[in-house]
């Protein structure tokens, strides 16, 4: 596939998607910082492994990749996981931090208010 067919292809995917695409000034630390974060967190788990074989290295993206998408929290998707937010289960989460908040919130008043009482 050339690189005009995968450009296309994006541009296809992301339109159908509702995603919109822009694009950082080259070599401007100030609009590539997200992407050079992320390979830089990329390349810091590489190194930890000593990969003698390609399929290692392969594996080991694999599970980095996986962890990142479906595990981690990111901080700039309100500590949800990209696969959280992709698959619309992020409302869902919010809402029920929300209530386990209030709960905790009620709770701790309560006690307060019971202690500053005796």
């Amino acid at each position: 596939m050339s690189a005009r067919d995968v450009s296309a292809t994006l541009q296809s995917w992301l339109a159908e998607n509702g995603v919109p695409h822009t694009r950082g000034k080259p070599y401007h630390p100030m609009t590539q910082s997200k992407i050079e974060r992320w390979h830089r967190t990329l390349k810091d788990r590489i190194l930890l492994h000593n990969d003698y074989l390609p399929e290692d290295l392969e594996r080991h993206i694999d599970a980095f990749l996986n962890h990142y998408n479906t595990s981690r929290y990111h901080e700039s998707l309100n500590h949800l996981t990209p696969y959280d937010v992709l698959t619309g289960q992020g409302i869902a989460i919010l809402q029920k931090r929300q209530r386990i908040k209030e709960k905790t919130t009620n709770v701790r008043k309560r006690l307060h208010f019971q202690r500053r009482a005796a």
